[in-house]
């Protein structure tokens, strides 16, 4: 349905709802399709598409006045004022025609895109798209049961109109894509130079590794389906360490295994990338839905201090552009990064821009092997190649194994500067002294705070993350100069004279995020000395919605 609503000029916003049941329960996937930029999921439906009780029973409440419920012919309906029924034989026709039941859902698209008044030409050809590779006759089949799911509605419903907007203006055609988070955050690391993602699945961050494991012969990769988290985090930290870009992706009980090994990638100055996508927990909580609670654990995991970068998309674009930016920064600064997500972000698919690769720039850092002849490097009595040598701004020359005059020791161990273990007081203050070093130039390369709206705005709403795309919907909703909204996306190391220049002008602070605690909200207190005179957290599995927003912002 959002690729009909694209190719015929629309945005859309896709957004997924299922229990955590290997077979069963309730599903539902709602598509926004607008004229103007999509950026989340709804609170009302013009149209209800009805397979079964259920569904009429737990959504009828959300249609609007003037909207349509479609629905399975049998199913039990319910009245409401200002909603026009229709009841249409999903299964009949998809038998009649198709041969086949398990067209119910095809016959069902047919008759939603007539209500909508989407073409059925460009609905045909996604159908011939999705389905080519099963054959002519499945395409076939397809075909002509979204026709006939098409053509019932305005045969058997004379009353029945279309609810057709009009397409956005200026659209090009192949200037727009369909794309989901995780789809983003692998684009973005395959645009990086990532050749090396071993992984354990686990939702909401498994498609990740699935669309790694799908572009593997288009772009040299190879992705290792790992037998456990623990496996995942050292293979990538070992491949960085031979010198191929890696990446390796989990959710939150999944990180919880890579903590140590997160560790050793810290002190043996190996780059790594980590993608974690939040669902709703502790333990395993709810692995289907989505939320905010693992900031101050992503922060914080490992014991001991050292640097790492946690960034926080907060849409598609930024899903593609910071992961990108994370494997400059782990090459660069030769640490680990995590690019944080939530399952909202992972599994919502929205309609953008194509993204923009001119520019972008593979940086891989202090490569040994890349260094003029005439560069000298201070040695050991011994001859040995300092690997850890303590340089002004911390960053130490990086060699890959095989590599003529840089054999090194890289172990989980504090150690001198040519690696060997050493508890010697004053190495151990020069090593820790030396990463921290880093700091300074690092942050002037971490994406600033963003500020959408007025400047002097009557109420300054401060957030992370999924939550972007609902609050800038509510913007849309509320009077110019209401409400404007900072966005943080560089959580860790927190960019405190950043985001205070900001708050210290707003008149009201407002925070909203999907954590019970108030995680990003601390932060801001720890780091800025300032309170906000407001939280909205919800901590419930579900996004925020707009429509609740701007009643939460008035009140």
């Amino acid at each position: 349905m959002s690729k009909v609503a694209l190719r015929q000029g629309y945005w859309s916003y896709d957004y997924p709802e299922y229990p955590s049941l290997i077979r069963g329960g309730h599903n539902v996937y709602q598509v926004v399709i607008g004229n103007e930029k999509v950026e989340a999921q709804s609170r009302g439906v013009d149209v209800l598409v009805a397979l079964n009780e259920e569904t009429v029973e737990q959504h009828l409440e959300k249609v609007n006045k003037g909207g349509v419920v479609l629905a399975e012919e049998g199913v039990k309906l319910q009245k409401k004022a200002g909603v026009e029924f229709i009841t249409v034989p999903f299964s009949q026709i998809a038998v009649e025609v198709g041969k086949n039941p398990v067209m119910k859902n095809t016959v069902a698209l047919g008759a939603s895109c007539y209500l909508l008044g989407l073409d059925l030409k460009v609905l045909k050809g996604i159908l011939k798209e999705i389905y080519g590779r099963k054959g002519e006759l499945i395409v076939k089949e397809n075909h002509l049961v979204a026709e006939a799911g098409f053509k019932y509605i305005p045969k058997n419903f004379l009353q029945i109109k279309n609810h057709s907007i009009s397409a956005s203006k200026g659209y090009k055609k192949g200037k727009r894509i369909v794309v989901s988070g995780n789809e983003a955050v692998a684009l973005g690391a395959i645009k990086a130079g990532c050749k090396f993602f071993p992984a354990y699945p686990m939702t909401p961050a498994s498609s990740v590794m699935h669309f790694m494991a799908a572009q593997e012969r288009n772009y040299d990769i190879v992705m290792k389906h790992t037998e456990d988290e623990i496996c995942a985090i050292n293979m990538a930290v070992g491949g960085n360490y031979a010198g191929v870009r890696s990446m390796t992706g989990t959710s939150g009980g999944g990180f919880a295994l890579m903590t140590e090994a997160l560790g050793m990638a810290a002190l043996s100055e190996t780059p790594v990338v980590i993608v974690e996508s939040q669902r709703a927990g502790p333990s395993t909580g709810m692995p289907t839905w989505t939320g905010q609670g693992d900031l101050r654990f992503v922060a914080h995991a490992s014991q001991d201090d050292f640097l790492r970068v946690v960034l926080a998309p907060g849409d598609m674009e930024e899903c593609f552009y910071h992961t990108f930016q994370a494997f400059n920064l782990a090459d660069k600064y030769q640490i680990p990064v995590l690019i944080l997500i939530d399952k909202l972000l992972s599994e919502s698919r929205q309609a953008i821009e194509r993204f923009q690769e001119k520019g972008l720039k593979i940086e891989r850092g202090y490569l040994w092997r890349e260094q003029k002849p005439s560069t000298s490097l201070r040695t050991s009595r011994k001859g040995k190649f300092l690997r850890y040598q303590l340089t002004k701004d911390g960053v130490s020359p990086r060699a890959f194994p095989g590599e003529k005059g840089a054999m090194h020791v890289a172990t989980s161990y504090e150690h001198d500067e040519t690696g060997y273990s050493s508890e010697d007081i004053r190495m151990r203050n020069a090593m820790m002294e030396k990463r921290m070093k880093k700091l300074p130039a690092l942050k002037k390369e971490l994406p600033k705070a963003k500020l959408f709206g007025s400047k002097d705005a009557e109420i300054t709403v401060v957030s992370w993350g999924s939550c972007k795309g609902p609050i800038l919907e509510a913007l849309k909703m509320l009077p110019d100069g209401k409400v404007n909204f900072l966005q943080i996306s560089t959580m860790i190391p927190f960019l405190a004279e950043d985001v205070a220049g900001y708050l210290k002008k707003a008149k009201k602070i407002v925070v909203v995020e999907a954590n019970q605690s108030g995680q990003l909200h601390g932060l801001i207190r720890e780091h800025c000395l300032i309170k906000a005179d407001k939280e909205i957290l919800q901590y419930d599995g579900r996004p925020f919605y707009a429509e609740d927003l701007v009643k939460a912002f008035s009140g």
